[in-house]
């Protein structure tokens, strides 16, 4: 079975840029320059961290969050050790 990974997320939308600024506590700040609007943020979110985690897209969910800026978010086919360790590169 494919290992699966929940990470808390502290979303900043309308950022200068998308990036990962680093953990405040026990949730990874993500700055996107999207909007909040619409769910461009969301979806900016999502693509940044599947690039980061080296799977699609397709595999992360937002299972708790959606309109917040406080995520919880679900990644499929990568464990939490190998996440956090693309994540500090």
């Amino acid at each position: 079975m494919a290992s699966s990974t929940r990470l808390r997320i502290k979303v900043v939308p309308g950022a200068s840029r998308t990036e990962v600024a680093g953990w405040l506590n026990d949730e990874l700040k993500i700055r996107v320059a999207a909007p909040p609007g619409k769910g461009k943020a969301n979806t900016s979110l999502l693509e940044l961290l599947a690039r980061a985690a080296g799977v699609p897209v397709r595999n992360l969910s937002i299972e708790q969050g959606t309109i917040s800026t406080h995520k919880l978010v679900r990644i499929d086919g990568i464990d939490r050790a190998s996440l956090l360790a693309r994540l500090a590169t």
